[in-house]
């Protein structure tokens, strides 16, 4: 993986990772490199990735606390 250029632009945005009655909202930023010719941009960086993979694995142990440290925890609950 390569690192981002310097004058890649960030935008900061809000992913959501639903498991297991769960729904996680984690910050993360979006990299988008300004000769990107390949069509695979944007992306996240290597450490938001793991962050969501990190979310996602304490939802499914049910490990509310672990994963409310990277963001806010809802409980979905069906209404209709």
């Amino acid at each position: 993986m390569s690192t981002p250029q310097a004058d890649a632009r960030r935008e900061h945005v809000t992913k959501l990772v639903e498991e297991g009655g769960y729904v996680a909202r984690i910050p993360v930023e979006l990299i988008y490199e300004p000769d990107d010719q390949t069509g695979w941009g944007p992306y996240l960086s290597a450490a938001d990735a793991l962050k969501l993979d990190e979310v996602r694995r304490a939802l499914r142990r049910r490990d509310i606390a672990g994963a409310a440290r990277h963001g806010e925890v809802f409980e979905m609950t069906k209404v209709a």
